[in-house]
């Protein structure tokens, strides 16, 4: 396949972005050398020299933009330019795909820097004492941000390595994913990581880490893109106005919380930390502001014609240039000591955890005592929104949408808010049996009502179609994932299911949650493993959307009663273990009211052991159901078939039982007669398969006493010498 070259000038692309990356980078360190004295008298640390003090933030600020540089150019290709009708990427998606090879590998490389730059910075000895390798990878496990640093090398090369053999676009998305989760490490280290309220802070950052690089990624991509006289600008420009505005809410609201975490208001202007904070919320309100600007003029130019690109690029080089000093100085805030906090010692729970609690967990703490979850929270929030949106717009169309499926879909998302923002996700990650509940609620009820929302359905009858001419949409991109060879794997029964079941057994039952426990990262992982593998394997058995390996309602049942007893197998193992899993952690928290830790994790596998019955009903009606309404089309098809061919199959089945009648062997199966059979056969199969499965559950076997009589191996009992001939007696009266 041969590309065509590039129009504009790419050397001038390539000037423009390193640009940008060296205005951050000069930014940061010039406010890193402001603030080296007082960063010095905070840490007690001697200085490491000018190769460190300056090139560390230099060279992380540099490598944020090239980060942001990749997620946005994977963006660019993936959904703001069409691919070609084959699913071959055009010239201009191409283009931002190796622009973002390039740039996900110059992240790599600067991860990799910033590794000795770390050590160098912590222990106060000069750079050049940290470049022996094997002496660097032992001691980046004893620093925590040398260690994210690693981490984040790692995941850049791997996202650098995997782009180089894509040319089809149905690979861009999880480029995306993968150069979004590069940025995870980063999100988890820092001023956000430590200190009271810092899981608020920690997922607020996450937050304005993944909003940030979707935008300023986006826009230098775009400006890339508009430099080259690419085709299709007027369409990138439309579409990425539209994730730009809900960019910049995010970033404003998490931003926010962030600095309302760390700087009290009173010293917003007598801290130099403070006066940061207020320099990067002015460069948001100006970024604000040239964004509606680009949206009233650029884009709106571009409509009219899509050749004049003038408007456009001139505002995209402002916002670019604004977005080198913003995350310039981000850098340089995470250089900057924050304001001392009070003089008080904070708790063990509030220095591990982030809060502190009141007492015990009771029942009125459980269900007011609330702390709102940012991540898992506000995806409650935004997705019953979007839900409550998509019906609507069908209502003004004139289209019906089933009630039930919007109210199994909003107490899905009730369940969410409450799993993870009542009391219940405030005691998860001090107590084992209320992170059992809350394992037992991401995993086995929350996607349940989720997935009898049938949000694929409602999404694929809300979005518009795209016209033959028109480039693929949002509704095209959500038919092509269903179809992928991905959803179909994850779909298979098989897969699901052992995602669904290994999951907490490879948790549990192995050293991984000691290790998870203690960390916010641990919780977060755990939380979006629950959530994502029950709502699989509940779409999978019961989802009302339609799957790409659609089976039957029989094998659903199958499926259903050979996975859920797994959960009550798990509870009884943890009832009977004497190991207190994560103990170490527990113990740390030094809390007073909660000694017992194995009665607790006892507690939480009878939790697990009975938390498997409300979905296993709910599950079990909705297959109920769903059958029921799948034979009524049955019939209905029938039926209509019926009345076209005059009754055919009725006719051919009365004629079969005439020949059995007069004892003539029938010369062929009827149709209805095997349809008949199969229904028939297949309900004596559930019935069967259900009783046995009752009667396999009971879990503690019955001793037989001594002076029980025997049980012989026919079932019946063992009878002495009178009562043996009684009965003979009574069978001869009998005969």
């Amino acid at each position: 396949m041969t590309l065509p070259r590039p129009a504009g000038k790419p050397g001038l692309v390539w000037l423009l972005l390193t640009g940008v990356a060296v205005l951050a980078g000069c930014t940061a360190a010039g406010i890193g050398a402001l603030s080296l004295a007082d960063a010095l008298t905070a840490t007690g640390l001697p200085d490491p020299g000018p190769a460190t003090t300056l090139g560390l933030p230099f060279v992380r600020a540099a490598g944020e933009i090239a980060a942001v540089l990749a997620v946005g150019s994977f963006l660019f290709a993936a959904f703001l330019v069409p691919p070609q009708p084959s699913g071959v990427l055009d010239a201009g998606g191409y283009r931002a795909l190796r622009l973002g090879t390039v740039a996900s590998g110059a992240w790599a490389v600067c991860a990799a820097l910033l590794v000795p730059l770390t050590i160098s910075d912590v222990s106060g000895h000069p750079v050049a004492d940290h470049l022996n390798p094997v002496a660097l990878w032992s001691l980046a496990d004893l620093v925590n941000t040398a260690s994210a640093w690693r981490w984040t090398a790692v995941l850049a090369a791997t996202v650098t390595l995997a782009s180089l053999a894509v040319l089809r676009w149905s690979w861009t998305p999880p480029l995306v994913a993968g150069s979004l989760v590069t940025l995870i490490p980063l999100g988890l280290t820092g001023h956000s990581s430590a200190g009271g309220s810092h899981d608020l802070a920690t997922n607020s950052l996450l937050i304005h880490l993944t909003a940030a690089s979707l935008w300023a990624g986006g826009l230098l991509a775009l400006l890339a893109h508009g430099l080259r006289r690419g085709d299709h600008t007027d369409l990138a420009a439309r579409r990425f106005s539209a994730l730009a505005l809900w960019c910049w809410i995010a970033m404003g609201l998490s931003g926010f919380v962030n600095a309302a975490v760390r700087v009290p208001p009173a010293d917003l202007l007598a801290t130099g930390y403070g006066r940061l904070v207020i320099a990067k919320f002015v460069a948001l309100c100006a970024l604000g502001v040239l964004g509606w600007r680009q949206r009233r003029a650029g884009v709106v130019a571009l409509q009219a014609d899509p050749n004049n690109r003038r408007v456009l690029i001139r505002l995209a080089l402002v916002e670019a240039a604004i977005f080198g000093v913003t995350f310039g100085i981000a850098v340089g805030l995470g250089r900057t000591p924050p304001p001392p906090p009070p003089l008080r010692l904070p708790s063990i729970p509030e220095a591990e955890i982030g809060y502190d609690f009141a007492g015990p967990p009771t029942v009125a703490r459980i269900l007011f005592d609330w702390r709102f979850d940012l991540i898992f929270g506000t995806a409650a929030i935004v997705l019953a929104g979007l839900y409550v949106a998509g019906v609507l717009r069908l209502r003004r169309r004139g289209d019906h949408w089933p009630p039930g499926r919007v109210l199994a879909w909003l107490l899905g998302c009730l369940a969410l808010l409450f799993v993870t923002s009542s009391g219940v996700g405030r005691y998860m990650p001090a107590m084992f049996s209320v992170h059992m509940v809350a394992h037992m609620g991401l995993s086995m009820l929350v996607p349940i009502l989720l997935v009898l929302g049938a949000p694929v359905s409602l999404a694929l009858r809300a979005l518009p179609a795209a016209r033959r001419e028109d480039p693929p949409g949002m509704r095209e991109w959500l038919l092509a994932a269903l179809h992928s060879r991905a959803s179909r794997i994850l779909t298979n029964p098989i897969v699901a299911t052992v995602l669904f079941v290994a999951g907490f057994y490879g948790l549990y039952l192995s050293s991984l949650f000691d290790t998870a426990v203690g960390s916010h990262a641990g919780h977060l992982a755990m939380n979006v493993h629950f959530l994502l593998s029950g709502y699989l394997f509940y779409w999978v058995v019961i989802g009302v959307d339609p799957t790409p390996r659609p089976i039957p309602p029989l094998a659903k049942v199958a499926v259903v009663f050979g996975s859920l007893p797994l959960h009550a197998f798990f509870g009884v193992e943890l009832m009977s273990t004497r190991t207190v899993l994560g103990g170490a952690y527990y113990r740390s928290l030094g809390l007073s009211w909660h000694t017992d830790l194995l009665g607790d994790q006892r507690l939480g596998g009878g939790i697990a052991w009975a938390a498997g019955e409300l979905p296993l009903v709910i599950v079990m009606i909705a297959l109920l159901v769903q059958w029921a309404r799948s034979d009524q089309r049955t019939a209905r098809r029938l039926d209509r078939a019926a009345e076209r061919d005059d009754d055919a199959d009725l006719a051919a089945y009365n004629a079969m039982l005439a020949q059995l009648a007069r004892g003539e062997p029938p010369a062929a199966s009827s149709g209805f007669a095997s349809r008949t059979s199969l229904r028939f056969s297949a309900f004596i199969f559930a019935v069967w398969f259900g009783s046995r499965v009752v009667h396999s559950r009971r879990f503690v076997p019955s001793c037989r006493s001594p002076r029980q009589p025997a049980v012989r191996r026919d079932g019946g009992r063992a009878l002495n010498g009178r009562q043996s001939t009684n009965a003979a007696e009574n069978t001869r009266e009998r005969n």
